[in-house]
């Protein structure tokens, strides 16, 4: 077999439900030269090791008895990869068919390329799903979907897993919502990519490299869960990476600018409490209109005009709950990492 020009890495943990797509997903692709598939097996207790194997070859399978951390399973995947190029992608993402094509047409120009990641255009979205979106490079460089040439990974020197390095953080809560025991850390991508940028490395951006991103029903409480989860580290992430501040953050303050609206929306509910003054209301508007504006693609997608309202309504009563979760983690972990973000 002739040495391959691409190494496709995926990291997997307790991925049965989507990885045969992923890997049926790669042996479509419209690539001119070959390639490889590596399937690091990151403590799963499920047959994600089984649906691999069946892909053997061009799949490899590597297995770590117990997890550790999805930054350490993709630095294993490199070191057993036999390409000049690494592209990395998630057991639960379905790269179009010329995502290989494309990413490597623009790493010809870059140093680290960002893909297009968008949610699953056969599922049907409700509010509470779990799903990802990389429309442009935000600065926070999705793995779901990365190339980098193996020079550029070896000068960065890998990636690192840093909010396991903290006391106790190997106990993280259980993921309903993807049968998990465990839920996966953050960030490791993002310190990465920020990391070759100090040393002075070229990203761009590739919106022809496209992933579909599966999309994962859930509740409103599964969503408040994931937001809590993320948030509590987003702080240690600022930290590490104050890049972040201007680069990404919304007045180096806020996470976003809809959390921004969230924090004056709630300062004015409480204001008008106190003082019984209902012109501090006006401090709600904008964090109303944007939530809104969110439920376009619920009032105008598929389905029935009861169906669509039924979307829409359960977004504009779950929302502010679930921002509230964005606000109560941000804070916590700005606490805790002593970095504010709001």
């Amino acid at each position: 077999m002739s040495e391959p020009q691409v190494s496709v890495i995926i990291p997997a943990r307790d991925a049965a439900p989507t990885l045969a797509r992923t890997l049926e997903a790669l042996e479509c692709q419209q690539f001119a030269g070959d390639f490889e598939v590596i399937v690091v097996d990151d403590g799963s207790r499920d047959e994600t090791a089984v649906i691999a194997r069946r892909h053997r070859p061009p799949v490899r399978l590597l297995h770590n008895d117990a997890s550790h951390g999805p930054g350490a399973a993709r630095n294993t995947g490199v070191r057993a990869a036999r390409a000049p190029v690494l592209a990395f992608t998630d057991a639960d993402c379905f790269p179009t068919l010329r995502w290989l094509a494309e990413g490597c047409r623009a790493l010809a120009d870059a140093d680290l390329i960002q893909g297009r990641v968008a949610p699953d255009t056969a599922a049907d979205r409700t509010p509470f799903d779990r799903s990802l979106s990389v429309e442009s490079d935000r600065g926070f460089y999705q793995t779901a979907n990365l190339f980098v040439r193996r020079d550029t990974f070896e000068a960065i020197g890998g990636f690192r897993d840093w909010a396991l390095e903290q006391p106790g953080r190997r106990r993280w809560s259980v993921d309903h919502r993807r049968a998990r025991a465990m839920r996966t850390p953050i960030g490791e991508d993002t310190l990465f990519a920020w990391s070759g940028h100090r040393l002075g490395l070229r990203a761009a951006f590739a919106p022809y490299a496209l992933v579909e991103h599966a999309v994962v029903r859930g509740s409103v409480g599964d969503t408040v869960a994931d937001r809590w989860h993320w948030t509590r580290d987003m702080p240690g992430l600022a930290r590490l990476v104050p890049e972040l501040r201007t680069a990404v953050f919304y007045r180096r303050l806020f996470f976003a600018d809809w959390t921004a609206k969230f924090d004056f929306a709630l300062a004015g509910l409480m204001t008008t409490a106190l003082t019984r003054r209902r012109l501090w209301l006006l401090a709600t508007a904008p964090y109303a209109r944007h939530v809104w504006r969110d439920t376009r693609p619920y009032r105008e997608g598929p389905g029935s005009r009861l169906s669509r309202a039924r979307r829409a309504g359960a977004h504009i009563l779950g929302a502010p709950v679930v921002d509230a979760a964005t606000l109560g983690g941000l804070a916590a972990g700005s606490l805790a990492w002593r970095c504010l973000v709001l």
